[in-house]
């Protein structure tokens, strides 16, 4: 409602004085302020806050009449009564400075709009010089306790118990005086209960004031006692009558509310009581109470001393109380809390040490609400002194200015049924609406925001959308930042204060209305509209607030120049000119208005009510609107004073929807007026009893809805999905929270029980203040304060603290809060399950239902099993029924008992059912995150057999579905339980997996050098580049994760199942999720490949096999384009002259200097080597240059141009995904080759060639997984899958050296027959369904005719012994490893040996590296370079 924000301001007196004030008055409108110290009587202007006139008693008549006590106006301003400690009454005329006599004139640039020849604004802008004449004092002859401002009257109490009047003139009519002896006071005005109170000689009244609207005096006597005193005549004689306030004898203070007709006492014990007086017996009635909770004010709330002060804000809708200890606190009109300055960051320091409390001896506020001047007690002041020099202090004026922004339902209850929250400060709006993707104008959590600019500069301009009914969640949430928009100084200057602001449905348009005339905003054009002729706009004041309605800002307004009470339509898109107004005549002043749909609502001050239709027409240039009035409705029977309606709406709620269902278009009729009146909703609904009138049916009598309501919510939309919330009527009611009035329907159109009501109201808490209601999507939004420290800035000097070290810097945060849950659990009480579960289902496509859901089970759950007594009928059961509706059951229970202590588990799971079976239907469900948390719950409540069985359940589920993480937490999981770690349960797996489902995250750990392909591959091993980093995740912890505590069972329990796991995956041939398996599961896959390698590692069926790894790795099957035969390429001699063409076109600096990419430095080094002895090649290794130039890695595409493979495999045509990507960069290589190769010339059919080779290559992640993948093979001694990997690869030296290899006698006579009938098999397979294959299988010919030509006989088996000393493995060989490499059998380390007369060994760096892979065994970093 009220938000304080920024620093408070300290005003600074230009008169030296050593008398410091302690007593501020404001003037009727708040535009001067009377500010008084012992001797002295100032006037303040408010805008610009200055001093204007200050009067100096002389010290003669300062001894007669004692110093001054306090200060009250004259209704008109023009005069100022000032009361003297010696039972004196001065009174001052306050007197005009006569023309041009301005203290202060605005100064304006060149160019700027001439405000100087506005009628009247020297009065309007400038601070006016008055001067201050004193009149003959009065003397009543005792000490003054209280004095009181009426329209022609001064009502003075005195010491000596009596009431005097005073004529505001002082001469005429003398003065009447009434003993408070003589006021009869009672319980209530029916009968004289309590009679006349005997006691009340000696009595005076401390504190009173006048309520118009309930027409009499609230008073506090000295003895603490509460009274109301009602003059029984129109005039104050002394016809007085009284009433008390039972049981209370601690009164020290009081205030009235006039719109509310509440009297609120402040006490000595701390509380405000907040009374309202019955109208039938006009006895008080304790409405309620505005104190300090326990719950957050744990230090304070009983030391806060008496209540000194309490000052309604101008709209009444807040009020501000002070206590003697000190500190300001804030409430709501029914009691809800907004601020305190006694806790947090006001109390304490960012140190920890807490501060005193600022003492304030008097405080107002100012025009409408956005400040609040306070004077502080005179050791504050001197405490909160700036730190300057001495002569500096005499300026201090002691008066503080706090700064507050308010919420435009204050004033303008029409914005109720916007969906935006829309706050308005002195020169600024702060909004909740726009686009999240806009970069926000400014945040309120900006230290300065007098310097903010306004409404987002720079920000792309946002264009309405054209379904601008309703604004979606992702605009009204996407951002914590409000929109600030600064109002224009040049609408500001002459017509501040701003009094109402509004803004339309579609939150892009805000109009504001100040003291004369409007203006409005666009947020799409970030430019302000104001009035072009100035006369019009200083012609009209908004009385009734201002209203959008389909493009049209639509004011009630005063028109001073025909002294006529007018509604205006002002088109947004024309001129502000009255030209392009529609203006219809009213005959009484509008105090409210409303729009529902096509109508408008006015509440008139005669207390009747006018509806008006209005049409858009398109008949002109420009559309205009034309307004017809409708109805008349006389309220006066109703409402005993028109300033007590507080809002007035139109809408189509009524009490008999559940019978009916509506029809879509009776959805949209205007039903009922809804009313609130001082806090009581009260509802006329249309009377349809009588002949059908269209729109001009009579309205019932009103009916009652609510008490204690602060504001309204209801919507003119309609959505047959969600009925519940759209039809439903939404209240704020203070200190009680929210209450929904909510209709029931039947279900399937069935007919309703004749017992049951139509609507139910329910009343729900919330942590936030409502703003506004997002009505479809079940959300409230707010505001709330919060504070940043600064004191650290500028430490204490000499004893005395800055204002920035005394207070915090207040910024207003948007908040928002789910009410869902609140409803939902209210029906299921009062058994309406059936109209919860219609409302639930409407709404569980929201993204936080699932929230909804747990919240209200944690709720529930937190109040029944934390309850000492029993519960005759606990909710719970019910909730958890009601919650199996739904398919997020299990998910809502587990997430609420991880949120709740392990104490309560036992209740929950009594309700909810077995932790062990709902983990079942989890694991039936595949909902494996789901049960993983459940695990946890069993650990706690079950012993560890049970949490072993079901946690391996999980465990074998998890890994046959790939999901990695939850398999690495169930291996820490089983371990944690073999080893007795059972204090410490597992964290719950997170839902989204890292994308390992993509290709090996195994390359995330692994570093494999693949620069070397063919030739390492000849030379014998890959390069495995060192970086053993060790894989993320709890489990995975190289090889010691195993060797730690490997004799331990769990262990070899966990072991036994990745195995298992390991050997259904290779028999089912996918090789792809094996990759992965075991980069993400730190799985020993070589070591388990060696054991394995005659069993499982077998490969039965090649034709299958490779069919298998062209779908598992989406690698294309080759195809043959139709002249190959004649092609140039098919003995690859061609392709060796390319190279070293291109060898001889470049040096070999620029060729091999790729900076782009670090790490590749060792690779860079090998390449130079084989590519200087490439030429020698010959003709029979056709795909060696291929591979050999085709892996520079995806960082060197930019570097230089190698040949045309080197990018085209990178950027995979492999599959459809890649296309689109790689065709832009495939015709840029295209004309790099043209401009660089011109020499080669390249004729159609080898550019034919090249482009079938790029469309035989797979994916590049592909690539790079089967060659990591080949690689492990050949560690592993596996030869059949080698050669399948190198068939798919189509690597001619790969078979080659498999082939080479098959000679060795320690290869099984088996192993050999598999290879030669497996490639008989693909050969075969290959002349029938996949010609692609044959020009390869051609290559490999003479490798596979020296296959089927070796002997079997040959083999020695013998060598298979392990102590064979002919085993060339035996001994280390140069391009060889080492013996001690071995991990396993010899047979792995054996592979890469060169054969005879082969190619030599180019690396050298390759023993050393495979050495210390061979030590460190474990998971591998594989970086591509």
């Amino acid at each position: 409602m009220y938000f304080l924000t920024g620093w408070p301001r300290r005003l600074l007196c230009p008169l030296k004085s050593e008398e410091q004030p302690f007593h501020v008055q404001p003037s009727s409108q708040r535009f001067y302020f009377a500010v008084l110290s012992e001797t002295q009587l100032s006037v303040w202007f408010s805008r610009p806050s200055v001093l204007i006139v200050s009067y100096i008693e002389s010290a003669k008549a300062s001894s007669q009449f004692g110093f001054y006590q306090q200060a009250e106006w004259k209704q008109d301003d023009s005069m100022i009564a000032v009361a003297a400690a010696n039972g004196y009454i001065l009174l001052f005329d306050v007197v005009g400075g006569g023309e041009d006599k301005y203290l202060y004139e605005p100064v304006y640039s060149k160019g700027s709009r001439g405000v100087k020849v506005t009628p009247g604004y020297k009065e309007e802008q400038c601070a006016p010089a008055l001067s201050l004449e004193m009149k003959r004092p009065i003397d009543l002859e005792a000490p003054i306790t209280s004095m009181l401002s009426l329209q022609e009257d001064l009502l003075v109490s005195t010491a000596d118990g009596y009431l005097h009047i005073l004529h505001w003139d002082g001469v005429s009519n003398g003065r009447k005086a009434i003993s408070l002896c003589s006021v009869p006071f009672s319980l209530d005005l029916q009968s004289a209960r309590g009679g006349l109170c005997l006691d009340l000689k000696g009595v005076y009244i401390r504190d009173m004031t006048y309520c118009v609207t309930l027409d009499g005096f609230a008073v506090v006597l000295n003895d603490g006692r509460l009274g109301f005193i009602t003059p029984l005549a129109n005039r104050i004689t002394a016809d007085l009558q009284g009433v008390w306030a039972a049981d209370v004898t601690d009164g020290t203070c009081v205030a009235v509310n006039n719109k509310y007709r509440l009297v609120t006492f402040g006490c000595a014990s701390g509380s405000v009581l907040v009374y309202s007086i019955d109208t039938t017996t006009g006895s008080m009635q304790l409405s309620h109470k505005l104190e300090l909770s326990p719950k957050h004010y744990p230090d304070v709330w009983n030391k806060t001393g008496a209540v000194k002060l309490i000052r309604w804000s101008p709209d009444y809708s807040v009020a501000m109380v002070t206590w003697e200890c000190g500190g300001l606190s804030l409430w709501s009109v029914f009691g809800a809390h907004l601020i305190c300055t006694l806790g947090e960051d006001f109390a304490y320091r960012s140190d920890g040490s807490k501060k005193d409390p600022i003492n304030i001896s008097s405080m107002c506020w100012g025009a409408e609400g956005y400040h609040l001047w306070v004077i502080t007690s005179r050791e504050e002041t001197a405490l909160v002194e700036n730190m300057e020099e001495a002569p500096a202090q005499t300026q201090q004026a002691g008066i503080l200015q706090f700064h507050f922004i308010k919420s435009a339902l204050t004033v303008n209850p029409c914005t109720s049924n916007q969906e935006q929250v829309l706050l308005h400060g002195e020169d600024r709006l702060y909004l909740t609406c726009g686009d999240p993707t806009q970069l926000p104008s400014s945040s309120s959590e900006s230290p300065h925001p007098h310097n903010l600019p306004h409404g987002g500069e720079g920000s792309p301009p946002h264009h309405p959308s054209s379904n601008s009914t309703s604004q979606g969640l992702s605009t009204l949430l996407g951002y914590k930042h409000w929109h600030v928009v600064q109002i224009h100084s040049t609408y500001l200057e002459s017509n501040w204060p701003i009094r109402f602001a509004a803004i339309d449905t579609a939150g892009q348009c805000i109009a504001v209305a100040g003291r004369r005339g409007f203006a409005h905003y666009s947020m799409s054009t970030r430019k302000w509209k104001l009035f072009g002729n100035i006369t019009q706009e200083q012609n009209m004041t908004v009385t009734g607030g201002l209203v959008w309605w389909k493009g049209f800002v639509v004011v009630a307004c005063y028109n001073f120049i025909d002294r006529q009470e007018e509604l205006r339509l002002y088109l947004r898109s024309s001129n502000l000119d009255n030209t392009f107004s529609s203006i219809t005549k009213l005959h009484s002043e509008t105090l409210l208005l409303n729009v529902f749909r096509d109508m408008i609502i006015l509440f008139r001050a005669d207390c009747s009510i006018c509806l008006y239709s209005m049409e858009r027409r398109h008949d002109g240039p420009n559309p205009s609107a034309s307004v017809e009035l409708l109805q008349e409705v006389s309220m006066s029977r109703y409402i005993p004073h028109p300033a007590l309606v507080v809002s007035v709406t139109l809408t189509s709620v009524r009490t008999e929807t559940g019978i009916t269902l509506k029809a879509p278009q009776q959805a949209c009729m205007a039903d009922s007026i809804i009313l609130n009146l001082a806090g009581q909703l009260i509802m006329l609904q249309r009377d349809r009893s009588g002949p059908q009138l269209q729109e001009k049916l009579p309205f019932c009598p009103p009916v009652v809805l609510a008490q204690y309501v602060e504001n309204v919510w209801t919507t003119c939309r309609s959505n047959r999905k969600k009925r519940h919330l759209l039809e439903a009527l939404w209240l704020s009611c203070g200190e009680a929270g929210m209450k929904v009035w909510l209709p029931l329907f039947p279900r399937d159109h069935r007919k309703p029980h004749s017992f049951l009501s139509r609507r139910i109201m329910l009343p729900f808490h919330i942590n936030i203040y409502p703003l506004a209601v997002l009505f479809e999507d079940a959300l409230v939004l707010g505001a709330s304060n919060e504070t940043v420290l600064y004191d650290s800035l500028q430490g204490p000097r000499e004893g005395r603290e800055s204002l920035e070290g005394l207070f915090p810097y207040c910024t207003v945060e948007r908040t928002s809060q789910i009410y869902l849950h609140h409803i939902l659990r209210q029906l299921l009480v009062r058994n309406l399950g059936e109209q919860a579960l219609l409302l639930a289902q409407s709404c569980a496509a929201l993204p936080y239902f699932p929230h909804v859901m747990e919240l209200m089970v944690h709720v529930v759950l937190e109040e029944e099993a934390t309850s000492r007594e029993p519960i005759p009928d606990p909710l719970l059961p019910t909730v958890a029924k009601f919650i199996t509706e739904f398919p997020l059951f299990l998910q809502t229970i587990v997430h609420c008992a991880r949120k709740t202590e392990f104490a309560l588990w036992n209740y929950l799971f009594a309700a909810v059912g077995n932790p062990k079976d709902l983990f079942e239907e989890c694991l039936m469900a595949q909902d494996l995150d789901t049960a993983a948390s459940y695990l946890i719950i069993l650990q706690n409540m079950e012993v560890p057999a049970v949490s072993r069985q079901h946690a391996t359940l999980l465990f074998n589920t998890a890994l046959e579905q790939g999901k990695w993480d939850l398999c690495r937490h169930m291996i820490r999981f089983l371990k944690a339980i073999g080893s007795g770690e059972m204090e410490t349960p597992p964290p719950t797996p997170t839902t989204q997996e890292p994308s390992s489902t993509g290709g090996f995250d195994l390359f995330r750990n692994r570093s494999i050098s693949l620069s070397q392909s063919a030739d390492s591959i000849a030379a014998g091993k890959f390069n495995l580049t060192k970086t053993f980093s060790m894989p993320s995740g709890p489990s995975a912890k190289g090889s010691d994760r195993w060797s730690k505590d490997s004799d331990c069972a769990e262990n070899m329990y966990i072991d036994m199942m990745l195995r298992r796991h390991a050997r259904h995956l290779l028999e089912h041939i996918r090789l792809k999720e094996l990759g992965c398996f075991s980069a993400q599961l730190g799985f020993e896959l070589i070591g388990w490949l060696c054991h394995e390698r005659t069993r499982v590692a077998r490969v039965d069926d090649f034709v299958m096999a490779l069919k298998c790894l062209h779908k598992d790795f989406l690698w294309p099957f080759p195809v043959i384009p139709a002249g190959s035969i004649s092609s140039p390429f098919k003995n690859g001699h061609r392709r060796t002259v390319l190279s070293q063409h291109l060898l001889k076109s470049q040096s070999a600096d620029s060729l091999l200097n790729m900076d782009t990419a670090p790490p590749q430095t060792v690779a860079r080094n090998s390449n130079r080597t084989w590519l200087d002895g490439l030429g020698a090649l010959g003709p029979t290794e056709p795909t060696e240059m291929d591979t050999a130039l085709s892996h520079g890695g995806p960082q060197t595409q930019e570097a230089f141009l190698s040949p045309l493979t080197n990018k085209t495999e990178e950027c995979s045509i492999g599959s459809a995904t890649d296309l689109t990507e790689t065709s832009s960069m495939v015709d840029g290589d295209w004309t790099m080759v043209d401009d660089n190769f011109s020499t080669l010339s390249l004729t159609h059919s080898e550019l034919e060639h090249i482009s079938m080779e790029l469309a035989n290559k797979g994916p590049h992640k592909s690539q790079v997984q089967l060659r990591y993948l080949l690689h492990v093979f050949m560690e592993a001694g596996c030869l059949e899958w080698c050669v399948v990997i190198g068939l798919i690869l189509r690597e001619a030296t790969v078979i080659k050296q498999v082939v080479n290899f098959l000679d060795s006698p320690e290869v099984p006579p088996e192993t050999v027959q598999s290879v030669r009938s497996g490639l008989l098999g693909v050969d075969a397979w290959a002349s029938t369904d996949c010609l692609g294959y044959k020009p390869f299988l051609n290559m490999i010919r003479p490798q596979l005719q020296k296959l089927i030509e070796t002997s079997v006989e040959q083999i020695q088996p013998e060598a298979f012994l392990p102590g064979a000393s002919n085993s060339k493995l035996a001994e280390p060989q140069p391009g060889g490893p080492r013996a001690e490499d071995s991990r396993g059998p010899v047979l792995g380390l054996a592979l890469p040996l060169e054969p005879p007369g082969g190619l030599g060994t180019e690396d050298g760096g390759v023993p050393e590296e495979q050495e210390e892979q061979a030590v460190d065994e474990g998971a591998y970093d594989c970086t591509l370079s």
